[in-house]
């Protein structure tokens, strides 16, 4: 499937080529939705690392609707906080097949880009902050008490799965911007 970049999508590339990563916090403990690569097994980009891993199939789905998918498989590099199928499951009933619409595009990549920060932002940078900048233009809050690392109350629960171009942090949650 081939999908070219709107002017949207084409300023949210440049913006992310030139973006300056703001370390963060991540950290966590491998969960039953953990996918098997890690850190050290580098693989292919942000796309093809989260079809390989076999448990972000809403996810990608909702990249490709958006019209993401040839930035984040673009040379980056991003930071992704990535929910899992069950986290998109978790949602209302209905949620996901509105989203996925034509006419909620916006709305759908406000949400996409609101897991996405710029550069590539390991669990072992910067252990101490508190927020971190999306590329959506929100803050994502951080709180690393306890052993465990939270996203805007989603729980990390598996850090560091590299990819070509950044680094997936697997999350329990579908974050939505304020």
């Amino acid at each position: 499937m081939s999908f070219r970049l709107s002017r949207r999508m084409t300023a949210l590339a440049a913006a992310l080529a030139i973006a300056v990563a703001a370390p963060l916090a991540v950290a966590g403990n491998a969960g039953a939705d953990a996918p098997a690569r890690t850190a050290a097994q580098p693989a292919g980009d942000i796309v093809d690392t989260a079809i390989a891993a076999g448990n972000f199939k809403t996810l990608v789905a909702a990249v490709q609707a958006a019209g993401l998918a040839d930035t984040l498989k673009g040379p980056g590099p991003f930071t992704v906080f990535a929910p899992t199928d069950a986290a998109f499951a978790a949602l209302p009933a209905g949620t996901v097949e509105n989203l996925l619409k034509p006419e909620n595009r916006d709305q759908l990549v406000a949400i996409l880009t609101y897991h996405v920060v710029p550069g590539r932002v390991t669990a072992a940078q910067a252990a101490t902050l508190d927020s971190a900048k999306t590329v959506q233009g929100g803050e994502l809050d951080i709180d690393a008490a306890n052993g465990g690392v939270t996203i805007d109350g989603a729980n990390v629960v598996t850090a560091d799965i590299a990819a070509s171009n950044g680094v997936i942090h697997v999350v329990d949650k579908v974050l939505l911007p304020n």
